[in-house]
């Protein structure tokens, strides 16, 4: 456990933590600069309205973070207690702000996380592939919904939908929502219809010559199919109820975030609320593409392109990084402080379990 330790803590260095800090910043400052306007920041009136938005922004996070805690006690089938519940979705969005969306996030570290709190492995495995599974079952109905009900051009206004920059991101986002879409109903086909069979698909497919060198990433992946499967027979209609209505509160808090911001320093623009909402939902998607972590830079880019019709367009990059010290950055400074702590906690009580 004391190497697994020093390894994990090697993994999540400060260094780890300060490049998507940097790189999010930066590339505020430069849209800053860019687009900077002192009419804008002096037409800021901090009123009791704005108090009030901002007030619900911070509880937007707190519900986000309250249902995913609620959602893996549900998962875990209430082994753990509220407490615990805390660090593991801390440690959880730490790992996962550290980890590009591309690669899955903290999937790994989150399953690891979960065993050390006493949780058997093969429970682990079920809770992170059902929450990543029920992940995907939000963005596969709302963004499409999203898209139908707003429509097109209200969707893709911010990023001058009649250009050739604008055809291209509609084409990504749709690209890799049906990636995405493919890619959970294959999930779904492993963990409720035939698991064994996809775990001897992925084995056949990774002992081709040139994929040879991921086979055993893929046998492990077959088993952890397989596991999470068995765990999820016989589940009850309230385990699904939660699991869903949860996934579905914690992702709409997310985005009511931004909302809430933009109606704290909107001054007089009309505010479309779903079209707001919505663009978050396209947005989403897309970042998932970014290389950096946490979908650092990108982000905040896209914020400032995707809403600023919605803001006076010198305070975008600035509410950008106040949408990330509400919803990112807070996750890279709180695990940051958890994870030794909870190194050494897990140390001790192995060194006990030994003795």
């Amino acid at each position: 456990m004391q190497t697994d330790a020093k390894e994990l803590l090697k993994h999540f260095s400060p260094k780890r933590i300060l490049w998507p800090v940097l790189i999010g910043l930066g590339v505020a400052a430069w849209l800053f600069l860019k687009d900077f306007d002192a009419d804008a920041f002096r037409a800021v009136e901090w009123n009791m309205n704005s108090s009030f938005w901002f007030f619900l922004a911070v509880v937007s996070v707190v519900i986000r973070d309250w249902a995913y805690m609620v959602r893996i006690r549900v998962l875990t089938d209430n082994h753990l207690d509220w407490k615990r519940a805390f660090i593991v979705i801390m440690l959880w969005e730490f790992s996962s702000a550290l980890a590009p969306g591309m690669i899955g996030g903290g999937f790994l570290f989150a399953i690891l996380i979960l065993n050390r709190e006493g949780i058997h492995m093969g429970k682990s495995i079920t809770a992170i592939m059902n929450s990543s599974f029920l992940d995907g079952i939000f963005l596969a109905v709302m963004a499409p919904l999203v898209y139908f009900i707003a429509s097109k051009d209200a969707l893709f206004s911010g990023i001058h939908l009649n250009t050739t920059l604008g055809n291209s991101i509609f084409y990504t986002f749709w690209t890799v929502y049906f990636l995405i879409l493919a890619y959970k109903l294959f999930v779904a086909y492993a963990l409720f219809v035939n698991p064994h069979f996809v775990k001897k698909l992925l084995i056949s497919m990774f002992s081709a010559p040139l994929l040879r060198r991921w086979k055993e990433g893929a046998i492990e992946t077959g088993e952890q199919l397989v596991i999470a499967s068995n765990g999820l027979k016989n589940k009850d209609r309230s385990y699904w109820l939660w699991s869903l209505g949860t996934t579905f509160v914690s992702w709409t808090a997310r985005y009511s975030i931004v909302n809430c911001i933009i109606h704290a320093f909107h001054g007089k623009a009309e505010i479309h609320d779903f079209v707001v909402y919505g663009k978050q939902v396209i947005m989403g998607i897309i970042i998932l593409l970014s290389p950096t972590p946490g979908g650092s830079g990108l982000a905040e880019y896209m914020f400032t392109d995707f809403l600023g019709e919605f803001i006076s367009k010198g305070l975008a990059p600035t509410l950008s990084i106040l949408w990330r010290m509400l919803s990112y950055y807070p996750y890279l400074f709180i695990g940051a402080i958890i994870l030794p702590r909870w190194i050494r906690s897990h140390i001790k009580i192995e060194k006990l379990k030994i003795k």
